[in-house]
């Protein structure tokens, strides 16, 4: 039995994890419109954060680890895991309250996964071409532009769109990855354009979910950075890296990719705020007063 599997469990709870502690930290941290690295320094400055920070590259970790012999649609649809445990740790710790629909869609989330790892079969990867190195540098800057301007977006609408943008950037980071942990030596490792790649796609990827889980809903920023995320890397996984399927489960596999996506899919429509940063709006004209709202509504 390959190891990946037991790397693939712990990287789901580590990822887990990771969410609801970066979700804390955001909630305590000023909202910000614009697409400024300082918010990583200002996350940084809370310990919950780089806790949370410790975690996700422990996941990151164990999922690099995970993609040396398992598929990139099971790896990066297997993120998606992680929500649940945020979601039970979050009713657990800090009681939210998730809606039915909430929990029904992560059970439904839960038969999707065990599809997809029934019809995974281990193997490594392909190498990436040089065309391929030069999408994924291209797809980082187009990436970047895109989140400039999404910056603006408030409430649900944000949280979508900035994590949407967050899971393609972490998407592009798996695909580097997984002709990377098929290197040999360490010299090689550390001379591939796609190490340098998978860590400027990373960083972009965490400031874009940082600003994702500032604009209200944890659930929905990661359900929609989950969702953006798996397409790509199953699509490239399977056309030019080599991912494999077992033989006769083809149809499960499809039919578990397509349960789990639409059920994160379906998250960022049910999904409710579960904290709310307080800013001050302009006076108000009757009384001259400021008053306040939570940024979201």
């Amino acid at each position: 039995m390959s190891s990946g599997w037991f790397y693939l469990a712990a990287m789901i709870a580590a990822y887990g994890v990771a969410n609801l502690l970066q979700s804390v930290a955001a909630a305590r941290t000023s909202v910000h419109h614009t697409f400024d690295p300082q918010l990583l320094v200002r996350l940084a400055c809370h310990r919950t954060y780089l806790l949370g920070l410790f975690c996700q590259v422990l996941g990151f970790v164990l999922a690099f680890v995970a993609r040396r012999d398992l598929p990139l649609f099971l790896v990066q649809a297997s993120v998606a895991a992680g929500l649940g445990v945020t979601a039970v740790l979050g009713v657990v710790v800090l009681k939210w309250s998730l809606p039915k629909a909430e929990i029904a869609l992560l059970a439904l989330l839960l038969v999707g996964i065990t599809a997809l790892v029934v019809s995974a079969q281990p193997a490594h990867s392909r190498p990436l071409g040089a065309a391929g190195v030069i999408g994924l540098a291209v797809a980082l800057l187009v990436i970047a532009v895109l989140g400039f301007f999404a910056v603006r977006l408030h409430g649900a609408m944000g949280s979508v769109v900035l994590g949407s943008l967050a899971g393609v950037a972490f998407s592009a980071a798996a695909i580097a990855a997984r002709p990377l942990a098929s290197e040999e030596t360490f010299g090689g490792f550390c001379t591939n354009p796609l190490l340098y790649l998978l860590v400027a796609h990373s960083i972009v990827g965490q400031l874009l979910l940082g600003l994702a889980m500032q604009r209200g809903s944890t659930t929905a920023a990661v359900a929609a950075m989950d969702a953006a995320g798996a397409v790509p890397a199953a699509i490239v996984g399977l056309l030019l890296l080599g991912d494999r399927i077992h033989p006769g489960k083809e149809w499960l596999a499809a039919v578990g990719f397509v349960v789990t996506l639409g059920s994160v899919i379906a998250m960022t429509r049910y999904a409710e705020p579960q904290h709310h940063h307080a800013t001050a709006r302009p006076a108000d004209k009757r009384t001259g007063s400021a008053r306040l709202h939570p940024a979201g509504r």
